[in-house]
């Protein structure tokens, strides 16, 4: 039986982290678009291991990131956690290969033994709705103590980077794009809307603006910066054992991380959730008055104009005392004093 091109790119890349040759290849296209390229390989060997192989064709993939993923992925192996190790060709480098008519730089991953949660659970999928479980719990719990390290080994960001870019094709942090489209849409709105409308906006730009010099003192650790359901890895029991996926990876604000990765399209709830997490992680991780007292402005700044509420209001479309409602409350979270400081001790 003849090999196909793609099957022969896929041995050839094989045989520069491994020997021998497998028996099959599946690939998992995880591709953003036409400028972001990702794919993950997965080999068969006739005596049925499995090797993970990753290629990527972006801006924010290259080998001296890499580098810094793995080196995050020794420190919460060192605090205990399971995360596949991240492993170099048979030269110790990450190299650059033609597949599939991409020039993608390659780097191989330790197959998990673990499942994530998404496919233990299918359901979890949607965050949305969802209470603090306790592989959440134990997930945040993890991140609290990688944030008590305060590691300082990179100055890359993560995906969830306020005030800067995540990579060079980004126009400005995901913050104020969403904020922006919060704006676009909010702005078609009947015209009685208009005035609450731009006093939102002032609102939010002013907040933003008072947060920035404060937040570029508050201290960092480096994360794996992506806890979701098909990233969080359980064991046979249910129980957490750790994460994968570090290709968002970078230093970042804890406090920004947390309120980032906690949404609900409801108000209360959504601050319900974040109350029980400060709780939780500020017994492994000692918030600095500095923190305390830049909270109430970061979570201004990230959740009223967040996209779950842009889809929510979106999702209004046309019932007018809905939309009041949504824009009332939607105000008054930016407005209202929330003493985070009670809950982060």
């Amino acid at each position: 039986m003849s090999i196909g091109v793609t099957e022969m790119e896929q041995i050839r890349i094989f045989q520069l982290f491994y020997d021998g040759e497998p028996i099959s290849f599946e690939t998992i296209n995880t591709s953003r678009g036409a400028s972001d390229f990702r794919e993950v390989i997965i080999a068969k060997t006739a005596s049925d291991e499995k090797y993970i192989i990753k290629l990527a064709d972006n801006d924010f993939t290259f080998p001296d990131k890499i580098d810094m993923w793995r080196r995050t992925v020794e420190e919460y192996r060192h605090l205990g956690y399971y995360c596949p190790l991240i492993i170099s060709d048979k030269t110790g480098h990450f190299p650059s290969v033609q597949y599939k008519g991409h020039n993608c730089v390659a780097y191989a991953e330790e197959y998990a033994p673990y499942i994530p949660v998404e496919q233990r659970n299918p359901d979890t999928s949607d965050q949305s709705n969802v209470s603090v479980s306790e592989y959440e719990k134990d997930a945040w719990i993890m991140t609290a103590r990688i944030a008590a390290k305060h590691f300082d080994y990179t100055s890359y960001p993560s995906a969830y980077c306020l005030f800067e870019t995540f990579c060079p094709s980004d126009k400005t942090d995901e913050v104020l794009e969403n904020a922006l489209s919060w704006k676009e849409y909010a702005e078609t709105l009947p015209d009685e809307f208009s005035e609450q409308v731009q006093r939102i906006w002032l609102l939010w730009k002013e907040n933003r603006k008072t947060l920035e010099p404060i937040y570029k003192t508050l201290p960092t650790s480096v994360f794996q910066a992506d806890l979701n359901p098909s990233n969080i890895l359980l064991d046979e029991t249910g129980t957490f054992v750790g994460v994968y996926d570090f290709n968002l990876c970078g230093k970042d604000v804890f406090l920004n991380y947390l309120f980032r990765e906690i949404f609900d399209s409801d108000f209360k709830q959504e601050l319900e959730m974040i109350i029980k997490t400060l709780q939780t992680v500020s017994k492994y991780y000692h918030f600095s008055e500095t923190e305390k007292n830049a909270a109430l402005m970061l979570y201004r700044c990230i959740k009223p104009l967040w996209f779950n509420k842009l889809q929510k209001l979106k999702g209004l479309q046309t019932d007018i005392d809905a939309i009041k409602e949504h824009l009332n409350e939607t105000e008054r979270y930016l407005t209202e004093t929330i003493d985070f400081s009670l809950y982060m001790i």
